[in-house]
């Protein structure tokens, strides 16, 4: 492996790492942690903030920014629940009908960032509140789900041994991160996403498709947070229009942590992924503590964080004085 190619792994490695680390820490910790239960309750408890998070990684990876996914991830909840329990919807019309709406959305956001060069920041901003206020219209309750096809997906699981089990949300977390590790290394769209990161003035000229491409980012990312909704819905049999409020932090620190740059150009879906599992494994050292406060968790991952964005800023610099 040359210098440049371990350089742009490097930062997937240093998480990696931290998140072997805190999974052997935490284990010899607390007992029955290293079960098989345990271990596969992290993807599952999890599931919907992976899919989301792996979704907001092409946009990240674009250089750009995604604020909307949590509200998406809420109004594609609700709008599912409520079709499916007060409109007789079958499930899967139902759920089709939110993912639709959620790479709609996408792509109108991703239009304005590409075709006028609005700010990201201001435009999924502009989405946060609009989706946020079209859950809350559609029911400012929570509806719980009573759909018999639906109950069963919920239901499905794998049993493995140990009582450990493959739920339905983990199932659709490894199809969508399989997908989009494709995506992202082995086509086109996902080589133009890099690109694009790297410099979007080189992209275009060298005749990439930055426009199309951008638009696609983006409308993947609001496909996967209405994704994540729909998972939302299988893991509490329920949907809540508030349901995701403030996720979109959670996300985006778990795409930094995995070690993507929040410039674009650098970072991987597989490093998301484990970014949610050091979230996820702090979640769960705390419920095995049993004593300490959830807000524990903000503070671990805020400090997590941070040290992430250094590290970054001394590759990034690193690389510079190499040039």
């Amino acid at each position: 492996m040359n210098r440049a190619a371990l350089r742009e792994r490097l930062p997937v490695l240093i998480t990696a790492a931290v998140c072997v680390a805190m999974y052997v820490a935490v284990g010899l910790r607390f007992d029955k942690f290293f079960s098989l239960r345990v271990f596969f309750n992290l993807f599952s408890d999890n599931a919907f903030l992976g899919v989301i998070a792996i979704g907001t990684t092409f946009v990240i990876l674009t250089g750009g920014i995604d604020l909307s996914i949590g509200s998406m991830m809420g109004c594609a909840s609700i709008m599912a629940a409520s079709l499916m329990q007060n409109g007789h919807w079958p499930a899967f019309a139902a759920l089709s009908a939110a993912l639709a709406f959620g790479a709609l959305v996408g792509w109108c956001q991703g239009a304005l960032v590409a075709f006028f060069r609005l700010p990201s920041f201001l435009i999924t901003l502009a989405g946060l509140f609009f989706c946020r206020g079209v859950a809350l219209r559609i029911s400012q309750e929570s509806v719980q789900i009573d759909n018999p096809l639906f109950n069963s997906l919920a239901g499905f699981q794998i049993q493995l041994p140990g009582r450990a089990s493959i739920t339905a949300t983990s199932i659709v977390l490894f199809v969508v991160l399989i997908v989009c590790m494709f995506v992202a290394r082995q086509t086109r769209f996902g080589r133009t996403i890099y690109a694009i990161g790297g410099s979007m003035a080189s992209a275009e000229l060298m005749g990439l498709k930055v426009r199309r491409t951008l638009i696609g980012a983006y409308t993947l990312s609001g496909l996967c947070a209405a994704l994540g909704g729909a998972v939302f819905t299988l893991y509490t049999s329920s949907g809540d229009a508030i349901s995701g409020t403030g996720l979109e932090l959670d996300a985006i620190a778990c795409v930094v942590i995995g070690g993507t740059l929040l410039s674009g150009g650098y970072g991987s879906v597989f490093g998301t992924l484990l970014g949610v599992l050091i979230l996820g494994i702090v979640e769960s050292a705390i419920t095995f503590q049993g004593t300490l406060s959830s807000w524990w968790t903000k503070i671990v991952i805020g400090a997590l964080l941070l040290m992430f964005m250094v590290v970054q800023k001394l590759i990034e610099r690193a690389a510079a004085r190499s040039r």
